[in-house]
């Protein structure tokens, strides 16, 4: 053994501090660049020594059973090891040692912190995201889940995360019970994790919608969603001092049809708010993809949005299209807009008398 050999197993372990992980856990490679050779790593790993073998070219350097975080960090190091032909590469002491590696699926879930997916500690199976042209196979408690497109890794902490849109949809992939998938993508929305069309986007292009465990949990997903946005535009009006609207209510000519629902409306200045919650089902029949080739106006309810905007603003209602991304990451601007829209009423010519209804 050399000076620069990794510290003896022996010391106290510290299992939820990252960087002691990273001295417990190492690669081949990385034992390399300590100065251990092959042999002397064969050594330490007989019986009863003081390392074992976690995985296939990663080493525990310790004799007790792997923590959470240990078995999270050695599967990294199994799928970010370089490809044969250039694992002659020397590593650095301080090289993480993970490629382009990422965790994803449930345990990227339990690492954002979702109820409904655990203690990462207790999982018995840890999804790692690899690019396609890797030749890794699953073994022991790590699944190798290959993909033409690599997303940008997240961190939490110091492990490498796949989106959680994407952690999801790997998630629900290798997810039979409905009540499971559905309490992940619910949870997903009400704690403001991500935006209900991101997650549907990532389930399309997994080919994962038509699931009969995915459908109902979808439905599920959207209600969420949709409740999120409206507590996110009664905070709007409240916090920036707009004055108070009437909430969810129909609007209709006297004598006359329906001409639709708004969820707020300022019947002095004939300003109306409507909150686009959709989350289209991409790919699915009849519905485009914006953005991925399809079209907006494919969507049936895209077009009845439209047809309802263009149908008030005919008569003299200006109506403020907002969505739930909008009202999240901008909602000072928002409130910026509608505050302007209500302002600009008397400049306008008076609408037509609307009735309004209790929706």
């Amino acid at each position: 053994m050399t000076q620069n050999t990794p510290l003896s197993p022996r010391r106290p372990l510290h299992p939820l501090h990252p960087e002691d992980v990273a001295h417990r856990v190492l690669s081949a490679a990385q034992l390399r660049a300590r100065g251990v050779s092959a042999a002397q790593t064969s050594a330490q790993c007989l019986p009863g020594g003081p390392w074992q073998h976690l995985l296939p070219g990663v080493y525990l350097l310790h004799p007790g059973p792997p923590t959470g975080r240990e078995r999270l960090h050695g599967a990294l190091l199994y799928a970010g090891r370089p490809p044969a032909s250039a694992r002659r590469a020397p590593a650095g002491p301080a090289d993480a040692g993970y490629g382009e590696s990422m965790v994803t699926g449930i345990a990227a879930l339990a690492l954002y912190g979702f109820a409904a997916a655990g203690d990462v500690a207790a999982l018995h199976r840890i999804d790692v995201l690899v690019p396609r042209t890797r030749r890794l196979r699953s073994t022991r408690f790590v699944e190798v889940l290959r993909t033409a497109s690599m997303p940008s890794a997240a961190r939490v902490g110091e492990v490498p995360v796949a989106p959680v849109e994407r952690a999801l949809a790997d998630a629900v992939a290798g997810t039979a019970e409905a009540a499971a998938v559905r309490r992940l993508l619910t949870e997903a929305v009400r704690d403001r994790h991500c935006e209900p069309a991101a997650v549907v986007r990532e389930l399309s292009e997994a080919k994962l919608l038509g699931r009969p465990a995915v459908v109902g949990a979808v439905d599920a997903l959207l209600a969420e969603g949709r409740a999120v946005a409206e507590a996110r535009l009664y905070a709007m009006v409240r916090e920036h001092g707009l004055p108070e609207p009437l909430w969810n209510v129909e609007l209709r000519l006297p004598g006359g049809p329906l001409l639709g629902g708004v969820d707020a409306y300022w019947p002095d200045q004939a300003v109306a708010v409507e909150l686009d919650a959709r989350a289209p089902r991409y790919g699915a029949p009849g519905y485009g993809a914006p953005g991925r080739g399809g079209r907006a106006e494919e969507d049936p309810q895209w077009s009845t949005y439209a047809a309802k905007r263009e149908r008030l603003e005919r008569l003299g209602v200006t109506v403020v299209h907002l969505t739930p991304r909008k009202l999240r990451e901008a909602a000072d601007q928002q409130a910026t807009v509608v505050r302007t829209a209500l302002m600009a009423a008397a400049d306008r010519e008076p609408a037509a008398y609307v009735m309004v209804l209790p929706r």
